[in-house]
């Protein structure tokens, strides 16, 4: 792919609002780029789009291939008199992240623009001036006049989505990118490239690519799409939590911006499968492709469903390292994204029936 067309992609995804549980619009960007990559596509319960990239064949190993649509994001709570938007946070927040803010409510009348307001440090007594305010303070100013003039002329009713306000850009001509929602829209352009990159080739697997819903409120959607594709292995595809900036530590996190995806050893959700990690990284060597490696005590991610599935799936987490994760801006590498197309390219090609049993082994020790 060309730049032009990857950063009309990126594009694409990051602007779009659909944070958790309103997943939608991307769901329909995504359909719109597989649908002539495969076979079939549907769409599981809850909203999962599975995208079957060739014809199933019982002899054959199932793979899938997942990274999720949803976004953090806002919802309206209630409406106050004044014509304010109380909110409750989807996903995991830092209070200070969300205030004098712009952001996008998606209302049954099209998108409405609104900030959450921050009193002027003029009236803020100067004992409290450094405080941080809490979530439960805030509120969203649509510029109504009052509730009525937010109900009926702007269409907002309690439970419409709120997502950031935050236009895709590159990042001063350099092979940096800046947008919001890269978790894990970044996940999404990986696996649109490689199905692209795979187009017309006999693979070894039945390759299902796969994207999730509600990721971000507990890993939902990859659990009823594993049980419905019944994986032989998982690759999930995410952002990763690079550390590549002042105040952040080793310790914290090991990822850096343009030195190569990176492959989770441990997070709070699953630890990857030893057999498919080497497999990952001895591809990775063949290829010439750089690999990071993140132990993290936080984080979760939809692998830990795939691994889960059924009897259970050789599964692993393959990041995109991304600063300022969860806020309105994040930063990723252009490098880093090419690097992980190939990588998971590479991957899917080489998987097969043979590759799949010797991962799935475990030795009676």
């Amino acid at each position: 792919m060309k730049k032009k067309e990857t950063e009309k992609l990126l594009r694409e995804l990051t602007d779009v609002c659909a944070p958790t549980g309103f997943e939608g619009p991307v769901r329909a960007i995504v359909n719109q780029h597989l649908y002539p990559l495969c076979q079939d596509i549907y769409v599981d319960g809850i909203g999962s789009l599975i995208a079957q990239f060739n014809t199933r064949h019982d002899s054959k190993p199932n793979v899938m291939v997942a990274a999720h649509m949803d976004e953090v994001g806002l919802m309206v709570k209630y409406i106050t008199e004044d014509g304010y938007l109380k909110f409750q946070t989807i996903g995991g927040w830092l209070d200070q992240a969300l205030i004098n803010q712009r952001w996008i409510i998606r209302t049954k009348k099209g998108l409405v623009k609104g900030i959450t307001g921050i009193k002027t440090p003029h009236v803020i007594p100067a004992e409290t001036r450094g405080q941080i305010f809490k979530k439960e303070q805030m509120f969203i100013d649509v510029g109504a006049s009052n509730k009525e003039d937010a109900v009926n002329r702007l269409g907002i009713s309690p439970g419409d989505p709120i997502a950031p306000d935050s236009l895709f850009t590159n990042l001063n001509g350099g092979s940096l990118y800046l947008g919001k929602a890269w978790d894990d829209r970044i996940g999404l352009a990986v696996m649109i490239q490689v199905a692209s990159n795979l187009r017309g080739a006999d693979i070894s697997n039945n390759l299902y690519l796969v994207s999730t819903v509600q990721e971000e409120v507990g890993l939902r959607g990859a659990q009823t799409s594993s049980y419905l594709v019944e994986p032989d292995i998982g690759i999930n595809l995410e952002s990763g939590v690079a550390g590549d900036y002042p105040g952040s530590t080793l310790d914290e996190s090991q990822e850096k911006l343009g030195e190569g995806p990176a492959i989770f050893l441990h997070d709070s959700s699953m630890i990857p499968n030893l057999k498919l990690r080497d497999f990952v990284l001895k591809v990775a060597d063949e290829e010439k492709i750089p690999i990071q490696f993140d132990v993290l005590s936080g984080y979760g991610q939809d692998g830990a469903e795939i691994q889960r599935a059924r009897g259970g799936s050789p599964s692993i987490n393959i990041a995109i390292p991304t600063r300022y994760l969860h806020s309105h801006n994040g930063v990723i590498s252009i490098e880093d994204f090419d690097s992980a197309v190939k990588l998971v390219t590479s991957l899917i090609q080489r998987l097969d029936a043979d590759t799949v049993r010797e991962i799935r082994k475990f030795e009676l020790e």
